[in-house]
């Protein structure tokens, strides 16, 4: 019998439901045996590490679906039958062809960087261990990105809450299969640390963010211990201070630079290779978005450009509301000013006549509610503008009938204002241009996965930056009680994209607002978000338009935090192995 490796794909993890015949003589075309392999690694580990990177293309796409979507930086335009929408909805089915494709595609760069692990020797060349780390990084990274989203959190009992199964390699029986059931979750970071501390010692060329390094291991150490240190009310110190240490280590290496707010307003646009605060990114290309496919990139979601994309996806209110929060970013584009940087990301589709005019209209939010009087939702309102001298009024029309509203100036600088509403609510909202509809709701474009040297949505999704890594030190510190330390971080974070509103001061009664606040604005649309909720044991709250349950919070103690094991995963396990479910209602949830 002889090993086949293929460099493309090596084997599909079992998990995944398939396996691959090693009872063949002649091997398949971009294959090697293991006798190939093994006999001159240095001239086979380029392909079979590629192949572990060639993973993560097909894997990066639901694991930003899971990480975004689920969070409260985005909305839809209307209920949809994709599956992704069970991420917005919180449905949560184990039968969901874009979780099966997350879980499918981790193991298959887990069991890639594994087998290569294990067939190729260590301490024979400088190179070839450097490789070896990738290989570390990938599976540690895997482990890590697997865990969160089918574990719970790590301050709720991570020795017995399950994690995900520990595979380390194709199985060598195959007509005698035995598989492990989920390890837990202390057990699974463990193995990711173990992974990652690996890489750090092996790895010694950084070759730019498109590859694993060592200080991209060090990084990805950060963020795990982070999630490990516990709640803002209930700190676990010792892997605080180890989110900090490893933190450090990224900012001091000189290998990465915080890029000035002029650059980062276009981060976006910069590929990988030439932008100096991405640390790793699953660099894409453009061929491989040609065509129609640029409608599917996560970017086509989120907006439309060069007719290419969805545009069904949108700033939240929320968000916007936070890069509102110190002073209005003008978007209109003969009054333009970008007050947060951030906002630099959002592009609100204003509507122009047939003489290129826009029309100007007052823009405020109102209340929904049902035939009883209960809130049930929220709605955008744009109603015509009127001025007479110095004053304003504004007028809306329902159904053919005419509803003038007299303005009254909350601060007439920013043109924002409040009306006196027919429900007998006040509400308060800003002058600007009507926008373009997509149903009911202003179609706030989001550019931050668009643009990627220029091309349509091209984008290399960001699995660490520098920006990260200051706000990781910033929270571990503050956990740490070190609010001084904390808050030189978080204000570094904070004046790059709003000079001179910097936090003057930190402490316990503030500092778990203010940084996941700046870590909000500022990781928006790299799928941290809902995670960082959950972690630190806070409820998602999304009170703002869309056809998700907006009265509905999510507590982190829901058991909607996790997602299900696929169940096309749990089916393919061999007879007389089990791979355990995720509780299907809140009493199966373990907390302590």
């Amino acid at each position: 019998m002889k090993k086949i490796v293929t460099t493309s794909l090596l084997v599909t993890a079992c998990l995944c439901g398939t396996l691959t015949s090693c009872d063949i003589e002649r091997l398949p075309k971009g294959s090697m045996s293991a006798e190939q392999i093994t006999g001159d690694p240095l001239a086979s580990i380029d392909g079979l590490v590629d192949g572990a990177y060639a993973q993560l293309k097909a894997w990066s796409d639901p694991m930003h679906r899971l990480g975004e979507y689920s969070g409260d930086n985005m909305m839809i335009r209307g209920a949809s039958t994709d599956a992704f929408y069970e991420f917005i909805t919180f449905s949560r089915t184990p039968n969901n062809y874009r979780l099966q494709n997350f879980w499918d595609y981790g193991y298959k760069a887990i069991a890639q960087a594994s087998n290569t692990i294990n067939m190729i020797e260590e301490g024979q060349d400088t190179e070839i261990d450097s490789k070896l780390g990738e290989c570390y990084y990938i599976r540690g990274m895997m482990y890590f990105y697997l865990c969160r989203a089918f574990g719970r959190p790590y301050y709720q009992a991570p020795d017995k809450n399950l994690g995900v199964p520990i595979v380390n390699g194709t199985p060598e029986d195959m007509d005698n299969l035995q598989l492990p059931d989920r390890s837990t979750v202390k057990e699974v970071y463990e193995q990711a640390i173990n992974d990652l501390k690996k890489a750090e010692t092996l790895m010694t060329e950084n070759k730019g963010p498109a590859y694993a390094s060592k200080e991209a291991a060090q990084a990805m150490l950060s963020r795990v211990y982070l999630y490990m240190s516990g709640t803002y009310d209930n700190p676990n110190r010792e892997y605080a201070q180890l989110a900090v240490d490893y933190a450090t280590k990224v900012i001091n290496s000189g290998q990465y630079t915080l890029l000035g707010r002029s650059d980062f307003m276009n981060y976006n646009t910069f590929t990988p290779e030439n932008n100096k605060e991405s640390i790793f990114v699953v660099k894409r290309i453009a061929t491989e978005f040609s065509g129609y496919d640029h409608y599917y990139g996560i970017g086509g979601m989120y907006g439309v450009v060069g007719g290419m994309g969805w545009g069904e996806m949108y700033a939240s209110a929320k968000y916007i509301d936070l890069l509102n929060e110190t002073g209005r970013n003008d978007w209109r584009p003969d009054s333009r000013k970008i007050v947060d940087a951030r906002a630099n990301f959002i592009d609100p589709q204003y509507v122009q006549d047939d003489n290129g005019n826009y029309t100007p209209v007052f823009r405020f939010i109102k209340n929904v509610y049902d035939t009883s009087g209960n809130l049930t939702n929220f709605n955008y309102v744009q109603a015509t503008l009127k001025q007479e001298g110095g004053n304003y009024s504004c007028t809306e029309t329902i159904d053919g009938k005419e509803t003038t509203y007299a303005m009254t100036a909350i601060d007439a600088d920013q043109q924002i204002y409040s009306i006196k509403y027919s429900d007998g609510e006040t509400y308060t909202g800003v002058i600007d241009y009507q926008m373009s509809l997509n149903r009911v709701y202003p179609m706030f474009y989001i550019t931050k996965c668009s643009f990627e040297g220029e091309e349509s949505h091209l984008h290399s999704p960001i699995i660490s930056r520098l920006g990260e890594i200051y706000l990781n030190r910033a929270e571990a510190y503050a956990k740490l009680g070190n609010y001084g330390s904390a808050l030189t971080d978080l204000n570094t974070i904070r004046e790059r994209s709003i000079p001179g509103a910097g936090y003057a001061s930190l402490d316990a009664t503030n500092a778990a607002e203010r940084i996941d606040k700046e870590r909000q604005l500022e990781l928006a649309y790299q799928a941290e978000r809902s995670y960082d909720v959950f972690r630190n044991g806070d409820p998602l709250t999304r009170h703002y338009p869309g056809p998700h349950n907006a009265m509905e919070d999510i507590p982190a103690t829901d058991y909607r935090v996790t997602y299900y094991i696929p169940q096309d995963a749990i089916n393919s396990y061999p007879s007389g192995c089990t791979l355990t479910q995720n509780p299907t209602d809140n009493a199966g949830v373990i907390l302590n």
